[in-house]
């Protein structure tokens, strides 16, 4: 399955057990609304069909894994309504991936803003390079991690994620990352994280899916009440992105990039 969004996309692979899925957009893997929404299904897919042993979630490209929220639709809202709708589709790719019976490796090439921090933290085990450096940069757009924060506080704890929310300029390296709990394992290149992904996830493909099934509800404990917290989240990211200094931010960015 390709589901194409203005050059970018999202496919699923199925090979041996194992389910790959990939997202691309060509402003450094940023997450538009279709982007998101597609990728929300396709974990929820993946994790539903019984051939499916194993989920791996990459991103395409050798440079940045996941840039986070698209400036230009961040621009484009308009209201709390869309504001709203807007940052669910990060809650929703969450919750899918929390609530998915099957574990998630995540494949962290390159470096993480905002929502891919997200999405690196609501994988069960990220495997990642040297070059998977690490910022929540919300805070310096005039918002807030409000929506991952969850899950990168879970994976991280409070202490790690109120730095990284607070300091939304700088970046944190792979091994610091590590040292904290959000990657598994950090590889110098390419190469090794690849091995590693292969053999972990074709050793997971050969387990019992009833016992990783349980194994991932008792990792996940706690977090039940996701469905209706991330929303509540997302809405509060709704209305401060319609604030003249996210307005200003956002247009400052842009132009930088």
């Amino acid at each position: 399955m390709v589901t194409e969004v203005k050059d970018g996309y999202v496919k699923s692979e199925f090979h041996n057990g194992i389910t790959t899925i990939e997202f691309f957009h060509p402003q450094s893997n940023s997450l538009p609304a279709k982007i998101l929404e597609e990728l929300a299904h396709a974990i929820h897919g993946a994790g539903n069909d019984t051939d499916t042993k194993v989920i791996i979630l990459r991103s395409a490209g050798d440079k940045t894994f996941c840039a986070g929220a698209s400036f230009d639709e961040l621009i484009a809202i308009k209201n709390e309504e869309q504001g709203l709708q807007f940052f669910s589709g990060f809650a929703h790719v969450i919750n899918a991936m929390r609530t998915s019976p099957k574990f998630i490796i995540g494949r962290i090439h390159g470096k993480c803003v905002g929502g891919g921090v997200g999405l690196a933290a609501a994988v069960d085990y990220a495997i990642a390079t040297e070059a998977a450096e690490i910022k929540l940069s919300e805070l310096a757009m005039g918002i807030g991690p409000f929506v991952v924060g969850p899950a990168v506080e879970r994976k991280i704890g409070g202490s790690a994620f109120s730095q990284l929310a607070i300091d939304a300029a700088m970046w944190r390296n792979a091994e610091w990352a590590r040292r904290k709990g959000l990657f598994a394992e950090v590889h110098p290149h390419a190469d090794g994280m690849d091995e590693s992904i292969i053999r972990l996830s074709s050793l997971l493909a050969h387990s019992s899916p009833e016992a990783m099934a349980e194994m991932k509800k008792i990792f996940w404990k706690g977090t039940e009440h996701w469905d209706k917290l991330l929303i509540e989240r997302a809405a509060i990211s709704g209305k401060l992105i319609l604030s003249g200094f996210a307005r200003n931010a956002i247009e400052k960015f842009k132009t930088k990039s």
